[in-house]
């Protein structure tokens, strides 16, 4: 998971059992399309006892880095390692959260060139992927970034590989952030996966400056003609490789 959709102004998005606040806040956050790696998101956390919105940076910058960003890959964590991570373990055992969003763009590295999908819920609702989050305070400005877990998930469709977020039930995300599991791997991985749909969207989506509705857009192969037929490695198209 590199790319990632959040934009929730329409009222049947979210789940009726939102609490109201936490669901005008979503609804009043930028429309955003095309959220990649060092930029903003909305993320459900908690704060002083409470279930808050916040607007986090993507990609976790453990608390002991020298400066606000990381040499290493922190956009997702593997759920099976997290707890033994160096920069993962504190946030594992005392900062989770949760992010809200429409659906994921996911590479079909199977094809050639790799084409890109977007994968959503069947029912057109929102998703809620299990996440972690760090508060970086070495200098000013503090920084708030997160990390997505991710783990094997056979509602993946094919062609895609059955891998990706970890999503919580629309009922039941909460319980991850103000809970303490005593075995959280285990309850992750038991969580019952929501159902799910993909189709095959543009490679404009690899520019991460590109950020509008029509990126969502489902394409045919004949559609995407001219965009494939320049093949030819461009500084985009790296992140094919992280998925």
């Amino acid at each position: 998971m590199r790319r990632f959709v959040q934009a929730f102004d329409g009222e049947d998005l979210l789940p009726p059992s939102m609490p109201a606040p936490l669901a005008v806040a979503l609804a009043s956050m930028p429309p955003r399309y095309n959220i990649s790696a060092r930029t903003p998101a909305a993320v459900l956390y908690a704060h002083d006892g409470l279930l808050r919105v916040g607007e986090f940076t993507w990609g976790l910058v453990p608390k002991w880095s020298k400066e606000p960003r990381t040499k290493y890959t922190t956009v997702t964590a593997r759920l099976e390692r997290a707890a033994r991570s160096r920069i993962f373990r504190g946030p594992w055992e005392h900062q989770r959260c949760v992010i809200p969003l429409n659906g994921y763009y996911k590479w079909d590295r199977s094809s050639k060139p790799a084409r890109p999908w977007l994968i959503q819920a069947r029912d057109g609702r929102a998703l809620f992927a299990a996440g972690l989050w760090e508060l970086w305070e070495k200098d000013a400005p503090p920084l708030l970034s997160f990390a997505v877990l991710t783990h094997p998930n056979e509602a993946i469709p094919p062609p895609l590989v059955p891998d990706g977020p970890v999503f919580l039930p629309a009922d039941r995300w909460h319980e991850w952030i103000t809970q303490r599991p005593w075995f959280p791997t285990r309850y992750l991985a038991s969580m019952r996966q929501p159902e799910l749909t993909a189709y095959r969207v543009s490679r404009a989506m690899r520019d991460p400056r590109r950020d509008d509705y029509t990126l969502m857009e489902p394409v045919e192969a004949e559609d995407d003609a001219l965009l494939a037929a320049d093949e030819e490695e461009s500084e985009w198209d790296a992140e094919v490789d992280g998925d």
